[in-house]
C-alpha cells in the first residue's frame, strides 16, 4: 500500500472510524450468525457438563430438581403450581395455588400410597390415564420419588387403542382419572384382566375418596437408593406416539431429555423465578410435559396448567392467571387467530409465545391480534435425538423451525443433514451408482437425519419400549459411507442461503400430481391465508384413469361465510396466485363437523385420504372441484364423479 494511502487511513477520525466498524461486525455477526452460534455452542457444552455431573453424584432423577426448590427456605414458599378457574366448566371451580413446599408434601403423601396400598418398585412401569390436573403431577413426580416411571395413556383414547397402550407399557397398575372413567368399560376390563391378554393390570379411579385418603396420609420420602443407579439414558418416562398412522407407540423418554425441560429451554426461553408458564396442551405429550411441567423447574418459577384448550377462553384463563408465557401446539394459535375477538385479547401479560407447529400463515396474524411480542418456536420429536428452534421479534426467522450460523454449521453441520427423497417409495433417494445417499441442495426439500454413532445407537436414540422393529426402522445405515448410520425424521426440511431451516412436510403427506411433488402443508397455508378460511387440511386422493393423487383440501369456513358462487370464485383466484399451477387443489371438502386432530392438534388425515371425493363416502359434506377452464370451484356429485370414472374428464 502507497505510504499515502496508508496515512490516509490512519488519519480517518475515531469518530467515524469506530461507528463504521461496529457497523461491519454487525453486519458480520447479522450474516453468519456468530453471536448465537456462540451462545448456542455454550448453552450446549453447559448441558452437557450439567448432565456429567448430575450423573457422577448419583442424582439423574429429576425429582432432586424439584425437591431442590421445595425445601430450600428461600424459595419453598413460591407458587409451583396453578390452576386456572375454567369459566367453561359446568361448575367453575375457582382458581387454585400450591407454593414449592405444599406440592412437595402431596406428593410425597401420593408417594406413601403407592408405596403402602400398592407395593410400587424401584425401576417399576406405572401406566396413569389423566385429564390435565393437578392430580397429574402430584402421580408423575411420587412415582419419580419412589424410583418408578409413568407411562403416560393419551386421555383420548378408548377401547383397542386404550387396551394396547396398558398393555405396551407391561404396567401391572393402572390409575385413571374420574372425569374418564368410561375407558374401564367391560370390553377394556376383560382385555386388561388375566384372563385377557397377558399378565393382569390392576385396574382403578382414583375417585374422591380414595384422594381424601391419601391426603389425610402421612408423607413418605424414598431412601436415595431407591433412585439411585440411574443414568442418563435410562428411561424417565413412557410417552406415546400420536398414532396417526396406526397404534400409538410408547416412546422413552430418557433422564438426558428431562434436562433440556429443566436446564435448556428455561435459558432459551429466559425464564425467571417470576414467570408465570401457561399451558392448556394435555400433559400426556411431551410438549406439555418435558417441556411444560419441568420448565419452571429450571428457575423456581410456576406452571399454570388450564384443564383443556378451548379458543373461547383461553386469554381470559391467561389473563386471569397473570400468566407471562404461553406454549402452543400444532393448530392452537390458528384457532385462536380465528376465533371471535374477546375483551381479553390484549390484558395479559404475555411476553412470549413458546411451542412448535404454527404455520407460517398464522405467525404474524397471531402476534398482530394478541400483541405477543415474541414467539419462539421449537421442532423436534418425543423420540428425536436431536431438535432446533428460533427466537423470533422482528419478522426475520417469522415461520423458520431453525436458524444455524456459519460457526454452528462448521461444527455440528454433520449431525443434522438433508437428503433427497424418493416419492415413489418415501425413502431417502440413493444415487444408483454408488447406492449412497445424496444431499439436498440449498432451497431443496429433503428429509431431515441425525447423525447417530453406529455402534452406540442407544447412546441417542432410545427408541420405542417393547417395539424392537419400530425401533429399527427408524435407523438408515448406510447412508454416505458403508457402515454409518442416522435416524429418521420422517420430516421434510428445506434450508435457505440465510442458515434457515424450514419445514416442507411429513414423509407420506406430500403426493404426486402431474408428475410434480405437491406439499401439503405449502398448500394449507395458501388456502388459509384467505379470510374466509378457518382451517384447511390438504390431502391427495386418487382418482379413477388418472397418475398419481389429485389435491383435496378439507375445509371448514369462518362464521357468517357460506361456499357461494362468489367465494368459490375468489378462492380459486387465491390459490392460483399463490401456488404453482400443479399445486392448486382440484378439489374441495366443505365439512360439516369439526376437521378431526390428535390430541396435539395435528390434522387427522388417514380417514380423509381414504374416503376420496366419492360423493357416495363423504356422508353430508359438500365437494366442489376445479375442471379445466372453470373460473372458480364447482359443485361436485354423482354426475361428475361419473365422467372421471367413464374417463371422459381429464383433470
Amino acid at each position: 500500500m502507497a505510504p499515502s494511502a496508508l496515512r490516509a487511513l490512519t488519519d480517518i477520525p475515531r469518530t467515524v472510524a469506530l461507528p463504521a466498524a461496529a457497523a461491519s461486525l454487525a453486519y458480520v455477526n447479522a450474516k453468519y450468525g456468530v453471536s448465537q452460534d456462540l451462545w448456542t455452542i455454550s448453552l450446549l457444552i453447559s448441558y452437557a457438563r450439567h448432565n456429567k455431573k448430575q450423573e457422577q453424584s448419583d442424582r439423574v432423577n429429576a425429582f432432586y430438581t424439584f425437591e431442590k426448590w421445595a425445601t430450600d427456605p428461600k424459595t419453598c414458599n413460591r407458587t409451583f403450581l396453578v390452576t386456572p378457574r375454567d369459566p367453561a366448566a359446568e361448575k367453575p371451580r375457582s382458581q387454585m395455588e400450591w407454593t414449592y413446599a405444599e406440592s412437595y408434601e402431596v406428593v410425597l403423601k401420593y408417594a406413601r400410597w403407592l408405596k403402602e396400598e400398592h407395593g410400587i418398585q424401584k425401576n417399576e412401569i406405572v401406566a396413569m390415564d389423566f385429564t390435565n390436573k393437578e392430580q397429574f403431577v402430584w402421580i408423575w413426580f411420587a412415582l419419580w420419588s419412589l424410583g418408578a416411571k409413568p407411562a403416560f395413556i393419551n386421555s383420548n383414547l378408548r377401547n383397542n387403542a386404550f387396551v394396547h397402550c396398558v398393555r405396551v407399557s407391561t404396567a401391572r397398575l393402572l390409575i385413571v382419572d374420574p372425569l374418564i372413567r368410561e375407558v374401564l368399560n367391560e370390553d377394556s376390563k376383560i382385555e386388561l384382566s388375566a384372563d385377557g391378554r397377558g399378565r393382569g393390570v390392576d385396574a382403578f379411579v382414583l375417585d374422591d375418596d380414595i384422594e381424601q385418603t391419601i391426603l389425610s396420609g402421612p408423607i413418605y420420602r424414598a431412601p436415595d437408593s431407591d433412585r439411585a443407579g440411574q443414568k442418563l439414558k435410562d428411561t424417565a418416562i413412557l410417552i406415546y406416539t400420536s398414532g396417526t398412522t396406526g397404534l400409538p407407540k410408547a416412546a422413552k423418554v430418557n433422564w438426558g431429555k428431562t434436562y433440556a425441560g429443566t436446564y435448556v429451554f428455561p435459558k432459551q426461553l429466559g425464564f425467571t423465578a417470576e414467570d408465570r408458564y401457561f399451558t392448556a396442551m394435555p400433559l400426556y405429550h411431551t410438549s406439555a410435559s418435558v417441556l411444560g411441567v419441568l420448565q419452571p423447574l429450571g428457575v423456581g418459577c410456576s406452571i399454570v396448567i388450564a384443564p383443556k384448550f378451548s379458543p373461547k377462553t383461553y386469554m381470559r384463563m391467561v389473563t386471569e392467571s397473570k400468566a407471562t408465557v404461553m406454549q402452543y401446539i400444532g393448530e392452537a394459535c390458528r384457532y385462536l387467530v380465528v376465533a371471535p375477538k374477546t375483551e381479553w385479547d390484549r390484558k395479559h401479560k404475555l411476553r412470549l409465545a413458546f411451542g412448535n407447529g404454527m404455520r407460517p400463515d398464522v405467525w404474524q396474524p397471531f402476534k398482530d391480534r394478541f400483541g405477543i411480542p415474541d414467539v419462539c418456536e421449537f421442532y423436534g420429536a418425543t423420540e428425536g435425538p436431536a431438535s432446533s428452534w428460533v427466537y423470533e421479534r422482528n419478522g426475520f426467522v417469522r415461520g423458520a423451525i431453525g436458524k444455524f450460523g456459519s460457526v454452528f454449521r462448521l461444527l455440528f453441520g454433520g449431525a443434522l443433514v438433508l437428503v433427497r427423497h424418493d416419492h415413489n417409495t418415501d425413502m431417502p433417494y440413493r444415487d444408483p451408482v454408488t447406492n449412497f445417499c445424496v444431499k439436498a441442495k440449498t432451497d431443496e426439500p429433503g428429509e431431515l437425519l441425525n447423525l447417530l454413532d453406529a455402534n452406540a445407537i442407544d447412546e441417542k436414540f432410545f427408541g420405542y419400549f417393547g417395539n424392537d422393529k419400530a425401533s429399527t426402522g427408524k435407523i438408515l445405515r448406510n447412508v454416505f459411507k458403508t457402515g454409518d448410520a442416522y435416524y429418521r425424521t420422517g420430516d421434510l426440511q428445506r434450508t435457505d442461503s440465510d442458515g434457515r431451516w424450514w419445514f416442507v412436510d411429513r414423509v407420506g403427506d406430500t403426493f404426486r400430481w402431474k408428475s410434480e411433488n405437491v406439499s401439503t402443508a405449502e398448500v394449507s397455508e395458501a388456502l388459509g391465508s384467505h379470510p374466509a378460511v378457518g382451517e384447511a387440511n390438504v390431502y391427495g386422493v386418487q382418482l379413477p384413469n388418472h397418475d398419481g393423487r389429485a389435491g383435496c383440501a378439507a375445509i371448514s369456513l369462518k362464521d357468517g361465510r357460506v361456499m357461494d358462487t362468489a367465494l368459490r370464485i375468489e378462492l380459486a383466484e387465491h390459490v392460483r396466485k399463490r401456488l404453482p399451477k400443479y399445486a392448486v387443489p382440484v378439489f374441495l371438502r366443505e365439512m360439516k363437523e369439526v376437521l378431526e386432530v390428535t390430541g396435539t392438534m395435528k390434522h387427522q388425515k388417514v380417514a380423509l385420504r381414504n374416503a376420496g371425493v366419492a360423493p357416495d363416502k363423504v356422508g353430508s359434506d359438500l365437494l366442489y372441484w376445479l375442471p379445466p377452464g372453470a373460473q372458480g370451484y364447482e359443485e361436485f356429485g354423482g354426475k361428475q364423479w361419473a365422467t372421471i370414472e367413464g374417463g371422459q374428464a381429464k383433470l
